[in-house]
This record gives C-alpha cells, sequence and structure tokens, in this order.
C-alpha cells in the first residue's frame, strides 16, 4: 500500500514480532518463494508476490487449511472467491481441477516437511531411539569396495524413484584408516559423488560399523538402509555379514542389499589396479609394524631370561602381556596379535621346563598358554581401540582449538589488515601450505598480486558466485590452488586461496568442512570490521556536520545583523539632504548592493545549513506552477535583465501540493544560476509538463553547458563552474535547490542539451487537489461583478493566495506579466 512503512507484508509481520506482538496469518502455498517455479511449472502463470521460505519455517505452530478441489470451485462458481468477472477468467485459468490437485499436493508435502522438522526435534529432546515408520528416507552405508560408486548411484536412483531424502555416511574405523591412500581416496570419491547426487552426507568414527550406522540411522529415523552386497573371501568367510549384523542390532531397520556391479573399466578393472598398487607400494610400512612387533617380543624375551634367576614364571607372564598392550598401541591390531602368538611361543620355548623345546611337562601350561593368548589378543585389541578412539579425539580437539582460537583472535582485530594476517597464520598452521587472502576494492572487485601465483579467472568466479572451486572441487578443477569464498551474512567478502603442501588431505569431507568453517569465520570478521568502519565514518560525519552547521548558524547571525545596519545606514544616508554629489551618491549605491549581496549570502548559508539539519516543516499547500515561476522571475528580474526569456507553460498544468517559499527559492537559484553561467544576450527558458505521476519544471540554457562526466557534482557544496573564476556568489544555489527538492520526496537533475546548453530540471509527485467551492453570485450583482476593472482570481489564484508566498501575485492563472513574457 502506497504509504506503508515496509514494501512487503511480511516485513510487516517481523516487525510486529519482534515487538513482542504475535501474528495470525494466512499463505497459499503458491506464495512460498522456495516453490515459486514449481508452481510456475504447473500452472503456468508465475506468481509475483512470494514469501520468504524462512516466515513459513520459523513460525510457532502451523495448521494445514485443507479443501477438495470441487468444494473450492464450488465456492468460486458461488462468487465466494472473487467477484463474477474475476472468477471467469480464474477458472479459466488459475483455478482448473488438476491445478489444484497438483497445488494441493505441494501444500501437503510442505506441510508434512515442516511436521517431519518438529518430529526429529521432538524425537531428540525426548531421546527417543525406536525408529518411527511415519516417512520413508534412505541412509546408504560407503565401503572400501571398489566399486562403491555404483551403490552410490543406484541408491541415489531408488531415492528418486520413491521421492524421498537420502544420506549417505561413511563409517571410519581403524581397519579403514589402515587402508592405503588409493582405497581410501575412492571412498572419499563415493562420498563426494553422494553429495553431488543429492544426498546428506556425513562422517562417522567408529569401532563397529555395523553399531555407528544403526546409531545413526535411529537419529535421523531413518527405517531403510542401503548397503552393497557383501563378497567373502578366503579366512574372514566365518564372520557374519555387514546386513547381518545390522539386522541383529536393528530389528526396526529395513536392510536393502544392492548387488555390486563388477564389470567395466570404472569398477572392477580400476578395483584390481588399486589393490595392486596398493600392494606394491605400502608392503614396506606395514612390514615395519610387524618387525617391530617381532623384535618386541625377542627383545623381552632376553630380558626375561636375563632376569630368570630373581623372577618366577608368572611375572614373566606378566612382561609379555605388557608388551603385547605396547605393541598393540604402538602399531594397532594385527602386530598386536602377532606379538601375543610369539610371546606364547617364545615363553614356551624359553621358560616352561622342558627349556628350548615346546615340549610341555605340566598340563597346567597348557591353560597358562590359552589364558596368555587370549588375555594378550583382548588386550591387544582393546589397546588399539583405545588408541583410535584416542587419535579420533585428538583430531576433533585440534580442531575445536583451531576454531576457537582463528574465532578469539578474529574478535580482537579491528582493521582488514590484521584479519588478513592473522587469517593467513591460521589457515597455514591448520592445513600446513600457503594461504592467500584476496579482498575487493571499493568498486567490488579482487584486487590480485601479479606475484601471488592467484587463477584470476578462478578467484573472481568464486567471488561473484560464492561457491569453492579450484582444486579438489568440481567447478575449474584443473586450477593448482582451492579457492573458498568468504562469505559474511550480507555479502561475500573476498576469496581465502589455499595451496597446501598435500592436496589429497581436502578429498577428506571433514578437512573440506573445516575450511569452509574457516572461511565463514574470517568473513564473518571481515563483515564486521567493514561496519565498524562505516559506522565510525558516518559517526566522524555526522559531527562534522554537525559542527559545520553550528559554525554556518552562529556566523551568519553574528554576519547578519551589522550588514541589515550597513544597508540602512546606506539608504538612509542617500535620502538624507543635502543631495549627495553624483560620484559619492554611486559609492552609496555600491555600498547597498554589496550590503544586499552579502545578506542574500547570509540568507543561503542559513538556508542550507537549516536544510542539512532536517529541522525543516513544510507547509504544503496546493500551488500553481505559473504562479510560483512568476514570482521567481520577478524576484530576479534585475540578474535576468541581459537574457531573453521564454515561459513555455501549457493551460492545464495541474496544482502541486508543496512548500511554496522553498519551491520558489528553488526556481529563483535555477534561473539565477543560469543567468551567471551563461553569456550575456543567451536565451533562458522556462518549461514544465506532467510525466505519469510526476510534474516535471526544467530551466534551459544556452550556455557552454556542464563539465562533462560532472553532473551530478554540480549540487555538491560549494561546487562552482567552468567560469567560477569570472562568476560571483558561493556555489551554494543548486546545493540549496538539491536539498529543497529532496525534502519533498522529489528529484533534481542536471544535463547537457544538444548542440550546447545545459538542463535543470526537478520533478514533484503530482496529487488530486481539493475540488474548490465557488460562492454563488447574486443575480443583482452581476452588473457590478461584469463592471469589475479586473477579472476575479481564478481559482488556482484563489489558492495561491490562501497560501500566501507572494502578495503581488498576477491575476493571470500566476502567468507573468505581458512585458516579461515578451522579452
Amino acid at each position: 500500500v502506497p504509504g506503508s512503512r515496509h514494501a512487503k507484508r511480511w516485513q510487516d509481520v517481523d516487525e510486529l514480532i519482534a515487538a513482542g506482538i504475535d501474528v495470525w496469518t494466512t499463505v497459499n502455498v503458491q506464495h512460498l518463494d522456495g516453490l515459486n517455479d514449481v508452481v510456475g511449472s504447473v500452472t503456468g502463470i508465475r506468481v509475483r508476490e512470494t514469501v520468504p521460505d524462512r516466515v513459513f519455517d520459523t513460525a510457532d505452530e502451523v495448521v494445514l487449511v485443507d479443501l477438495p478441489p470441487d468444494e473450492l470451485l464450488d465456492r468460486l462458481a458461488r462468487g465466494k472467491v472473487y467477484v463474477p468477472e474475476q472468477a471467469a477468467r480464474a477458472a479459466g485459468s488459475f483455478f482448473r481441477k488438476g491445478t489444484l490437485l497438483a497445488l494441493r499436493e505441494l501444500a501437503l508435502r510442505r506441510m508434512a516437511d515442516r511436521v517431519d522438522g518438529d518430529m526429529q526435534h521432538w524425537r531428540r529432546d525426548a531421546d527417543i531411539e525406536r525408529i518411527w515408520r511415519v516417512r520413508d528416507s534412505l541412509l546408504v552405508a560407503i565401503g572400501p569396495h571398489a566399486d562403491e560408486g555404483s551403490i552410490v548411484r543406484g541408491a541415489a536412483r531408488l531415492a528418486a524413484r520413491l521421492d524421498v531424502p537420502w544420506y549417505a555416511v561413511l563409517v571410519e574405523t581403524p581397519a579403514l584408516q589402515r587402508l592405503p591412500v588409493e582405497r581410501r581416496t575412492r571412498m572419499l570419491e563415493a562420498l563426494r559423488l553422494a553429495e553431488s547426487l543429492g544426498a546428506r552426507t556425513a562422517t562417522l568414527p567408529g569401532d563397529d560399523p555395523a553399531a555407528a550406522l544403526v546409531q545413526y540411522a535411529r537419529s535421523l529415523n531413518v527405517a531403510k538402509l542401503v548397503l552393497g552386497r557383501g563378497v567373502r573371501r578366503g579366512w574372514r568367510g566365518w564372520r557374519p555379514s555387514l546386513a547381518l549384523r545390522i539386522q541383529r542390532l536393528g530389528d526396526d531397520l529395513d536392510v536393502l542389499e544392492i548387488a555390486r556391479t563388477r564389470t567395466g573399466p570404472a569398477d572392477g578393472t580400476h578395483g584390481a589396479a588399486a589393490t595392486r598398487t596398493a600392494g606394491a607400494a605400502g608392503p614396506r610400512h606395514g612390514a615395519m609394524r610387524w618387525a617391530w612387533s617381532a623384535a618386541a617380543c625377542l627383545a623381552v624375551t632376553l630380558v626375561a631370561a636375563a632376569l630368570l634367576p630373581v623372577l618366577a614364571l608368572v611375572n614373566i607372564v606378566m612382561l609379555f602381556l605388557l608388551t603385547v598392550l605396547g605393541v598393540a598401541w604402538a602399531f594397532g591390531r594385527g602386530p598386536a596379535a602377532l606379538a601375543a602368538v610369539l610371546s606364547v611361543l617364545l615363553f614356551d620355548f624359553g621358560f616352561v621346563p622342558p627349556r628350548f623345546t615346546f615340549a610341555v611337562e605340566d598340563i597346567e601350561y597348557v591353560v597358562t598358554f590359552a589364558v596368555m593368548l587370549a588375555t594378550g589378543l583382548l588386550v591387544g585389541q582393546l589397546a588399539a581401540d583405545l588408541r583410535f578412539q584416542a587419535r579420533g579425539a585428538a583430531e576433533r580437539e585440534l580442531r575445536a582449538r583451531r576454531l576457537f582460537e582463528l574465532s578469539r583472535d578474529l574478535s580482537g582485530a579491528i582493521v582488514a589488515e590484521q584479519i588478513v594476517e592473522i587469517a593467513q597464520a591460521a589457515v597455514r598452521a591448520a592445513f600446513d601450505g600457503r594461504a592467500v587472502l584476496l579482498l575487493p576494492d571499493a568498486e567490488d572487485r579482487l584486487v590480485i598480486a601479479p606475484a601471488a601465483g592467484i587463477d584470476d579467472t578462478v578467484a573472481h568466479w568464486v567471488h561473484t558466485h560464492a561457491e569453492p572451486a579450484g582444486a579438489g572441487t568440481a567447478t575449474l578443477a584443473d586450477a593448482k590452488l582451492r579457492y573458498v569464498p568468504l562469505v559474511g551474512p550480507m555479502r561475500v567478502r573476498g576469496v581465502l586461496a589455499l595451496d597446501p603442501r598435500q592436496p589429497a588431505q581436502l578429498a577428506n569431507p571433514e578437512v573440506a568442512r573445516e575450511l569452509e568453517v574457516f572461511a565463514a569465520l574470517i568473513g564473518i570478521a571481515l563483515e564486521r570490521v567493514h561496519y565498524i568502519a562505516v559506522a565510525q565514518e558516518a559517526l566522524v560525519n555526522v559531527a562534522s556536520e554537525r559542527l559545520r552547521s553550528t559554525l554556518l548558524q552562529a556566523l551568519s547571525h553574528d554576519v547578519r545583523t551589522p550588514l541589515t545596519v550597513l544597508r540602512g545606514l546606506a539608504e538612509q544616508l542617500a535620502l538624507t539632504p543635502p543631495t549627495l554629489p553624483a560620484a559619492h551618491a554611486a559609492l552609496v549605491d555600491a555600498i547597498r548592493d554589496e550590503a544586499v549581496g552579502m545578506a542574500r549570502l547570509v540568507d543561503d548559508l542559513l538556508e542550507m545549513a537549516r536544510l542539512q539539519s532536517g529541522a525543516v516543516v513544510l507547509d504544503r499547500q496546493w500551488q500553481s506552477i505559473e504562479e510560483l515561476v512568476g514570482s521567481a522571475v520577478r524576484a530576479r528580474a534585475a540578474v535576468l535583465a541581459d537574457h531573453p526569456l521564454a515561459i513555455r507553460l501549457p493551460a492545464d498544468l495541474p496544482l502541486v501540493q508543496c512548500d511554496a517559499l522553498l519551491i520558489e527559492r528553488v526556481l529563483c537559484n535555477l534561473l539565477e544560476n543560469a543567468a551567471r553561467h551563461t553569456p550575456s544576450g543567451t536565451p533562458i527558458a522556462v518549461s514544465a509538463w506532467v510525466d505519469d505521476t510526476w510534474i516535471a519544471v526544467a530551466v534551459d540554457d544556452d550556455g557552454p553547458g556542464l563539465p562533462p562526466g560532472d553532473a551530478a557534482g554540480q549540487f555538491d557544496t560549494a561546487a562552482r563552474g567552468a567560469r567560477a573564476s569570472t562568476v560571483h556568489g558561493t556555489g551554494l544555489g543548486l546545493a540549496i535547490a538539491r536539498a529543497a527538492i529532496d525534502a519533498h520526496d522529489g528529484r533534481l537533475d542536471a544535463s547537457n542539451r544538444s548542440p550546447h546548453g545545459a538542463r535543470f530540471a526537478f520533478r514533484l509527485r503530482a496529487g488530486t487537489p481539493p475540488p474548490v467551492e465557488e460562492s454563488p453570485i447574486d443575480a443583482s450583482d452581476e452588473a457590478q461583478h461584469r463592471a469589475a476593472a479586473r477579472p476575479a482570481p481564478s481559482p488556482r489564484a484563489a489558492t495561491h493566495a490562501s497560501a500566501g508566498p507572494r502578495t503581488d501575485t498576477p491575476t493571470d492563472a500566476g502567468a507573468p506579466p505581458a512585458p516579461e513574457r515578451q522579452a
């Protein structure tokens, strides 16, 4: 509605809620911004007025008002939706049964999404573990196999066919962390593939994949778990499959197994090649772990042999168990199992009678061997698990500490240079690589140093689209660096370029998320510093403007009184007998003229200070443009004496609601500006016209025109034209005119005319003036009225006279007198 505080009704809702006022409202599904394109494709009509989805999502309560299409069409036919003419048009376009069915389905689905979110929050708050089958969704588990991409694509097709949300998760077990780099990279690529296909991805630390998957599925209330069909090989064939273990742990889960693709170079061949490469590249590290395990067992055997005279066999057993524990902590499960077996064999061979043989005299030692082996294996497994969990906890703690330190350091930065220094150091330490922060200039273009090694194309693309690109991404992947946008709450504040020493680490989703969090913190800090600078600049401007206005007012008032006295004395001197000689009379006239000019300058200073201080209270009355122009022309008659003046005002020009004194001042300043900055004898024209809902008034001259590219600068305070050295004045006239028009919510523009000359035009909003009631004239007085020497003022002149800007307004609808018009 014109005159409202906000452009949209939902902004009113936000303001009411912020003030503590509850709001009940309704909204149609076609007006939700997130569904706008869907509704347009269904109905063929693009809905222009939309509401942001957050208004719907953040509501405390939502109620679905459902109506069958037939009932809605019946209401439309009975005139309960639109008036008959609009109802007929709507029935042939928007209100068709198929369209209404589609909109009803959209409303039901959108409401289901909202209720599902509320239910998830309630389940978490109530600590509900059992799955409620209220909505279908899929969870796909990604493993270390070579064909996990086919499993992800199969799950994506299934989710699309069922039209349900789906998730992809990778469980980081100790066994997976010991895999070669190629196989780990393949898992991360499958996780990124799932994310690109629309899945929500996550990486979970855990020892048992089955338990981690069941727990995560219950936290999301996902009833269907998708796995790749397991393949048992070698001695591990006795172990239950992952699907069977999940079924035992989660009897409320549906487990779907997808057959693995074994054909084609993208799966089977690539998997075999990767296995051979891993076997060729990784044995040394694995062999060293096993060798250290055997060496530790031999070392403890030698130590125990030296201590055999003073230690009992039970104490020697403890030494071997301690060795198994240390091996498990240092090298993991496999070397720990080897240490357990070697410890039993070495203890039997070197310490159990008969020594140096594997024969056993006492059958009780067999039980000792069994318990020792079982204890060693169990302790080794537990130690390896603890080591894995401790390493994961340490990594998470390190990431949290890095984020805390970065946010703490950024919170103390007060300039952008400090943020750049802090951020580059933090990113360099966290990701072990070179980091460069690229910030935009005043025109929002990135400033890139030539020696920085930055790809300009990628950096500008990231800054424009607010999406990461470069190495390790699906966008401009040929770039050597990773580029991440520094997104603040309001806009993109720059780009972070990272050149890590180990680019493969960016393939880990956790590392990529950490980098994005770093970029978000840096972007928020940059935006905070930006607005601090804006606030400081605004405070300085306010203080300077207040000081300037105070000085102008004080100076103007102090100067005004002596100028008035000087003018009065000059006039009195000219009128006091005896009559002055001609030379002295000319001097008195010059003193008076200079005093008048100085007084006018003081008035300009006061007017400018008053307008800029915001203390203007407009006296808006319905005025005639003709009368305002006539008053301004008479007021500046002396200045316009050397310029032919043409006034082109339409006879049917409507009234305008304005402050007559201010608009007359605007016209006086524009006419004086045209006269002072154009050669003598050049014409000046005043014209007016109606432009839609505006009334435009222009003052045109035939002078040298405005400086190229500096039209807007003519309205700055103390701005002077190209002939400033030969023209008296302070350059306040146009600034006062602009301030007065701005106070009327209008617009004042300057432009050059063709082939030469300048135009200054202002626009004021047109309106509908109230009707003027004419008093009836008695028939007996008709002859007296006809005999009047001059016609009675027109309604426009009467209206203007009531406003009172001038008492000598001409009666010819406010037009200038005939001699001025002829001039």
